[in-house]
């Protein structure tokens, strides 16, 4: 199995399933089909996705550590467990002031 491909019918940990690597994003992919997408990320400190919009929906669930999400002007803390969707062309950027994981999963 390469790195950045997951199986079908596998049993997996989305946590393990990404290491962290030192002032970097670490992304792979998990799922990538016509309607949408959806990929692995791990931040580490200090890391971040300047502002910009997308023309498609997405869902943002952080899975370890905690992300601040900037939505609608507002930071949105958002914690291991919890989620939060960013809406079709409205400008969004994602910080990580400790190191984090999330599955965005993107519906076209």
């Amino acid at each position: 199995m390469k790195q950045n491909e997951f199986q079908t019918a596998e049993v997996f940990v989305l946590s393990k399933s990404i290491d962290y690597a030192s002032n970097a994003i670490v992304s792979k992919m998990v799922i990538k089909k016509p309607s949408g997408h959806a990929t692995l990320f791990a931040f580490d400190a200090g890391e971040e996705l300047s502002e910009h919009t997308s023309p498609f929906e997405a869902l943002i669930q952080v899975i370890d550590g905690s992300a601040e999400v900037i939505l609608f002007g507002q930071a949105f803390t958002v914690n291991a467990g919890e989620s939060i969707i960013l809406p079709g062309n409205v400008p969004h950027a994602v910080k990580a002031a400790e190191r984090f994981k999330m599955l965005l999963t993107m519906i076209k």
